[in-house]
């Protein structure tokens, strides 16, 4: 988006006027006639006028007069909420006024209902095997995946009911799974560490509670450690050992490429690091599913 004016030397130092150059900015990139307001007068500047973003906002044209201008007048979140909507704002618009005002940014909540993967996310899941891949969502929902991945994981999750592809519910409710990945005392830690962190991003967000919920339900140990632990970590590139009921433990590294929303997907790549991984992730392709 093209800014309207010069930015002053010093503008930078100021949230304030940012926030002002980027309201009006935004303000004068819209055109009325798609917004349904009528084109009545001569309008002396492009896009809305600011009593129009006042109305469709349901805010104060005085107010917002003075939020532009770069005055302190802190705004409320339901009002720069408000704002946001009427400027037709972008989520990344959005948080940037957000911030730009001192206000805790809002995030998008990951969708309640399943959300089937692309196809070219498909392509790359199969380009991969034989090396085990995933598509997870923050909530570490199991949004996609390849043969290679439910073989490693001892589930074919075709045959899973879409709410319980979650890596975490399959943990403290599938044997095999768990028996994989290790004992409570080393696994669940880390998993508690990564959903609090998530938690705080995406309070409100009711995929998010029914899971935890779910979570307390499935496994008592996991809601005792929940409510003893208050680490918080980052999903990270990290070497892990598994546990083959057959061939005995072997390592992997688990990496993961973020996609391009903020909170958006990570495409998990499990790769062997020794003779014994590569031997057992080859044997996989041979495996048959039960």
């Amino acid at each position: 988006m093209k800014v309207s004016q010069e930015m002053p030397a010093n503008l930078l130092d100021d949230s304030n006027k940012i926030l002002a150059l980027f309201l009006r900015t935004r303000r004068e990139s819209l055109d009325p006639a798609r917004l349904g307001l009528p084109r009545s007068g001569r309008r002396r500047t492009p896009g809305l006028r600011r009593e129009e973003v006042a109305m469709l906002a349901n805010i104060g044209v005085t107010w917002y007069t003075w939020l532009e201008q770069g005055r302190k007048v802190n705004p409320s979140t339901a009002s720069m909420a408000a704002i946001a909507d009427a400027l037709q704002c972008t989520p990344a618009e959005t948080r940037y006024l957000f911030i730009l005002a001192g206000l805790q940014p809002s995030e998008m909540p990951i969708a309640s209902k399943y959300e089937e993967v692309s196809a070219a996310s498909r392509r790359i899941l199969d380009t991969l095997m034989p090396l085990p891949a995933s598509i997870v969502m923050p909530n570490f929902d199991i949004q996609g995946y390849n043969a290679n991945y439910c073989r490693l994981m001892g589930v074919d999750l075709d045959n899973v009911p879409h709410d319980d592809r979650n890596s975490i519910y399959q943990y403290l409710t599938n044997d095999h799974w768990h028996n994989l990945l290790g004992d409570d005392d080393i696994v669940l830690p880390i998993f508690i560490a990564y959903f609090h962190a998530g938690m705080t991003e995406h309070r409100g967000d009711p995929r998010w509670e029914n899971l935890l919920e779910r979570f307390f339900e499935a496994s008592p140990v996991f809601k005792h450690f929940w409510e003893q632990r208050h680490e918080v970590r980052y999903i990270e590139n990290h070497t892990m050992t598994y546990y083959h009921h057959e061939l005995g433990p072997f390592k992997i590294q688990k990496v993961n490429w973020f996609s391009a929303p903020r909170d958006g997907s990570r495409l998990l790549v499990y790769v062997p690091v020794d003779e014994k991984g590569e031997r057992i992730i080859a044997m996989l392709e041979h495996k048959e599913m039960n």
